[in-house]
């Protein structure tokens, strides 16, 4: 009887610091969990953008009808600091823009509007989820408002189809960009501005055209990459391997070469 009692107090004691004991001997595996914005800084210098662009504009001066044109959108920036650089913008918005009633029965012409501009670029707010930037572009740009309407003359064009001529002329570009990081080199770009330009006609200027544009795509930084210590020092141990195998090359020539 005595035995019996000493064997269910053993399985119940058994029993009772089974838990403790398995929960002492496991140790369940560490995962470290890795969020890819804790690596975003803003310490490079080159950052290369490419994108959709849209324009409204009004390919004369007296249309009733803008139109919608689209096109690429390509910046590359260089950072002097974190907050300022320099910007080079190419921008082409191409399309079709209504016309005014005329005897030719030409209603949609084909016609665009290319920019080359450059200027300051300002990084005004900046986290690891998103940064904030403006920019004052000048440069030229570049109307092709009558490649689909030949043979007409330009007086034509301009009096009978309402379009401007195809010409040079100044411009500008003002706005701003929202960047929001997917990790330390990609970012998604929102990108809001205003375009002026200075297009005339046959008979002279018409003034300051402002236009409404929008551009969205994907920006990366060109982020040098930093070695770590074990890195740097097998690349210094391979450098000093081939430093002396040079040196052993040499003297094994002199050896054959005497004189």
């Amino acid at each position: 009887m005595n035995s019996v009692r000493t064997l269910l107090f053993a399985l119940l004691f058994g029993a009772a610091t089974l838990p403790a004991f398995a929960q002492a001997q496991y140790t369940p595996p560490s995962v470290t969990v890795t969020n890819p914005l804790d690596k975003v800084h803003y310490q490079y210098k080159w950052e290369l953008y490419g994108g959709i662009g849209y324009a409204h504009i009004y390919g004369g001066p007296n249309l009733i009808e803008g139109a919608g044109l689209g096109g690429p959108d390509i910046q590359i920036t260089r950072f002097f600091s974190k907050k300022w650089g320099a910007d080079a913008n190419y921008r082409g918005y191409f399309g079709t823009n209504p016309t005014q009633p005329n005897v030719y029965n030409i209603r949609g012409p084909f016609v665009s509007e290319q920019m080359v501009v450059f200027g300051p670029e300002y990084r005004a707010l900046s986290n690891k989820h998103a940064s904030i930037t403006f920019h004052a572009l000048a440069g030229t740009a570049y109307g092709d408002f009558n490649r689909a309407t030949a043979p007409l003359t330009q007086q034509e064009v301009n009096y009978q189809l309402g379009l401007y001529s195809n010409q040079w002329t100044p411009a500008a570009v003002i706005g701003g960009a929202l960047d929001l990081n997917r990790n330390e080199h990609w970012a998604f770009r929102f990108e809001p501005d205003a375009t002026l330009t200075r297009f005339h006609n046959f008979g002279g200027p018409t003034g300051i055209q402002q236009q409404f544009a929008l551009s969205v795509g994907v920006l990366y930084r060109f982020i040098p990459r930093h070695m770590t210590a074990a890195e740097k020092k097998l690349r210094a141990a391979r450098k000093k391997a081939k430093e002396q195998e040079r040196k052993a090359r040499g003297h094994h020539r002199s050896l054959l070469h005497p004189f």
